[in-house]
């Protein structure tokens, strides 16, 4: 799956089952939005700093490793790209019923 990184749709990122499945392991997209519901800046520098701590214990766990340089710190990723990365992570078959029913009332 591709995600565009920026709203020209001139920047893009390859996402595959495994790092959707990293993201869900690791639960690195809950609690990541304030209650503005907005993804700017500061909000991937928040999943950027959640990911290096967890690095620091599970720094041998490959899925995370690909994740980190695959996607959250390629240089296409922009707010506009970790917000069509949890688009496309809410609307993945990955997700129970009841954890998108709680993500679409927030």
């Amino acid at each position: 799956m591709t995600i565009q990184t920026n709203e020209k749709g001139t920047r893009s990122i390859e996402i595959s089952d495994e790092h959707l499945e990293t993201l869900q392991r690791y639960a690195l997209l809950s609690d990541l939005l304030d209650s503005n519901g907005i993804v700017d800046e500061s909000v991937l520098q928040k999943l950027r700093l959640n990911t290096r701590a967890l690095l620091e214990n599970h720094s041998e766990d490959p899925a995370l490793l690909s994740l980190c340089h695959d996607v959250l710190f390629h240089d296409n990723m922009k707010a506009y790209g970790l917000h069509q990365l949890i688009l496309l992570y809410l609307n993945s078959p990955l997700q129970l019923p009841q954890e998108r029913e709680s993500s679409t009332h927030e």
